[in-house]
């Protein structure tokens, strides 16, 4: 009963000393001078490097710090005293000095983690002496006790920080109590005193750095892996980029024993971009070998990681994406948006998955705010895919009510319907109606380039607001566009209002005509695609009645590869004396080449330009043919000038020759 009672004295003592001690901040003001002399009794004139990097603080701190670089730069860092106990002890002794010391002083490891700033742990350390693993505890208390902060609050906290007398202390501790860390606890507070803002070249990261390098090999998993996150964040050094090759090499002979996916993706993300071919190509089968251990997140960090540094492997995006596809209902939209912009920069895209996320999408339709909807369209026009099952209930929102669209989010709904060609059948004129209703609200807050991007947008789905358009063309607007030189991209913008006008001919109030001077150089002649042309010029080998012209410019803005002049088929030949003109007896047929972009992807149906050009080509008198990348790299020569005969002579071609390419009709 005795021990009893003793324990229970000793439990009740702690807690009162616990509660007792003084827990309050020390009062420094915000902007105070640092006395440089008070701390360079031992020698220790800015040991940490100065303030932490200027974007992290206010341009009022300009103290200026020196740092050392040499070779040497420990010496006269160590306390006599205190070295010489620590240099007396072996690492096993060490450590279990060590941890007998922290079940000793498990109140300061409470203390700890009460500290809800980087000075309320600069306090503590100012009353207590921490352990070497303490101290590293210490550090990372300080960076997590910020994480959560608003920028202004940490910003207010970190000057604190760097204003305390006793921050200067614990970096000279850490650096002196390095070598008797364990390697997760070194890597741990190069991690928080790099992410506190402490100046990379200041002699306390130079130390773990080279720590870092000495012990590499030792370094486990999760080591390494904290490792890589902290050089992520540093700039190139001589340091920095020795540990980096360093880590490449350590990776590349222990990638077969990585068993953790996140490791793996640590190290992707520290060398994708930078790895030779050779330990890229490891990497991949690495990931590809650990795929059926892949959870959601996996899954996505994969997805963006790839993005980040570069890395494209189809197999790997595949896997990825079937499992996103699995779990839509639980993936949140600023997720779900970051994986889209993802497959976006790698170029990626994955039919049953943009379908999946379009029917998701339809189905919760109710659960998405106005942003969110419009930010999802955006997503998809980037992708040149065509979300019907989202534009459906989409349009009958704006038709609803087209005033909840702010000017931003309907510029934005302007480029996707225009730039996907969506087929808004018997819709079409109530939502263009609509679209025109809100943009005619903001005419007055509405810049002239945002001007002009309506109208562009608008023009290409053959609908022309006169307010819009009188707006554009006034000669306030034009001047003031001219006045801030005309870009290319305006002119090609200008010029397809010009076109639109001239052959769409739209009832307009009065004639509008856009002005020569805001329409630029005229369209250069491209060079000829040398396939296409041998092979068209074998079609017409044999066609005695039919000519070709190669690289036709239309209007003086459309492109046609080829045009083949052919008679009309049981039409009587032209003579002197027959009333039948040339162009009312022949046919012309416009050969256009079209690569897979200028369609909607894993369909036929054509984005807003090119169904723009067939539309006006018809307006002209030309019968389209659309010849797809696709089909000109997937044929041999011979098969080309088979499929083009079908194509542009019909009533020649083989009743049983399967039709390939397509003509507009």
């Amino acid at each position: 009963m005795n021990i009893w009672v003793t324990n229970d004295i000793i439990k009740w003592s702690l807690r009162l000393c616990c509660r007792r001690f003084p827990w309050k901040r020390t009062s420094i003001p915000v902007l105070a001078s640092i006395k440089d002399s008070s701390l360079s009794r031992n020698g220790f004139t800015g040991f940490w490097g100065g303030r932490m990097n200027q974007s992290c603080l206010y341009g009022t701190l300009s103290t200026t710090r020196f740092y050392s670089y040499g070779e040497k730069h420990n010496e006269g860092l160590k306390d006599g005293n205190s070295l010489a106990t620590e240099n007396s002890l072996s690492t096993d002794e060490l450590n279990k000095t060590t941890s007998e010391q922290s079940q000793r002083t498990s109140p300061f490891l409470e203390l700890l983690r009460r500290c809800s700033s980087p000075s309320d742990v600069l306090d503590l350390t100012s009353k207590y002496a921490p352990t070497n693993r303490q101290i590293s505890q210490c550090l990372s208390r300080m960076w997590f006790s910020t994480k959560k902060m608003s920028d202004e609050q940490r910003r207010y906290e970190l000057q604190l920080m760097f204003e305390h007398p006793e921050f200067e202390n614990l970096l000279q501790r850490a650096t002196r109590s390095i070598q008797y860390m364990g390697n997760e606890d070194v890597a741990y507070s190069l991690l928080s005193v790099v992410n506190l803002g402490v100046a990379q070249h200041s002699r306390v990261i130079q130390t773990f750095l080279r720590t870092c390098q000495e012990r590499l090999n030792d370094f486990d998993e999760k080591a390494l892996s904290m490792l890589a996150s902290v050089l992520e964040r540093m700039k190139a050094s001589q340091n920095v980029n020795a540990l980096k090759e360093g880590m490449r090499l350590v990776v590349e002979v222990r990638l077969p024993e990585i068993q953790n996916v996140l490791t793996l993706q640590t190290m992707m993300r520290l060398l994708g971009r930078d790895a030779p071919r050779e330990l890229r190509q490891k990497l991949e089968r690495k990931a590809l070998s650990m795929t059926d251990q892949f959870s959601l997140p996996n899954a996505q960090h994969m997805t963006f990681i790839m993005a980040a540094v570069g890395f494209h492997s189809k197999p790997l995006l595949k896997v990825c994406s079937d499992k996103i596809k699995e779990n839509l209902h639980h993936i949140p939209f600023n997720i779900l948006y970051n994986v889209m912009q993802s497959y976006k920069e790698l170029l990626y895209r994955d039919t049953d998955l943009l379908t999946s996320i379009s029917d998701h999408v339809a189905s919760t339709f109710d659960i998405w705010t106005d942003k969110q909807l419009v930010f999802f369209l955006s997503a998809f026009k980037d992708l040149l895919f065509c979300p019907t099952s989202l534009m459906e209930p989409y349009t009958e929102k704006v038709i609803a009510n087209p005033d909840a669209l702010t000017l931003k989010h309907l510029m934005s709904v302007l480029a996707s319907y225009s730039s996907l060609n969506y087929d808004l059948r018997h819709q079409r004129q109530a939502f263009l109606d609509s679209l025109s209703h809100a943009l005619i609200s903001y005419l007055p807050k509405m810049s002239e380039l945002e001007l002009l991007k309506a109208a562009y947008y608008l023009c290409g789905m053959n609908h022309f607001p006169s307010a819009l358009l009188e707006q554009l063309l006034s000669s306030s607007t034009l001047e003031q566009l001219a006045s801030t030189s005309l870009t290319k991209s305006k002119e090609r913008m200008f010029q397809r209002v010009d076109i639109c006008l001239r052959l769409d001919r739209p009832p307009l109030p009065q004639p509008l005509i856009v002005p020569p001077s805001v329409l630029g150089s005229p369209t250069p002649n491209p060079s000829v695609n040398p396939r296409l042309s041998n092979s068209l010029q074998s079609v017409l080998a044999d066609q005695a009645n039919a000519t070709l012209q190669e690289m036709l410019v239309v209007e003086n803005f459309y492109i046609i590869d080829a045009v083949v002049t052919k008679p009309l088929p049981n039409q009587p030949c032209v003579t002197e004396t027959s009333s039948v003109s040339p162009a009312e007896s022949s046919q012309r047929i416009a050969v256009i080449y079209t690569p897979n972009s200028s369609y909607c992807f894993g369909t036929s149906q054509p984005r807003g330009p090119l169904a723009l050009q067939i539309r006006h080509l018809k307006f002209l008198g030309y019968t389209p043919v659309l010849v797809t990348e696709e089909l000109l790299q997937s044929l041999s020569e011979e098969e080309m000038t088979e499929k083009l005969r079908g194509l542009i002579f019909p009533e020649d071609a083989s009743e049983t020759q399967p039709q390939v390419g397509h003509v507009e009709s």
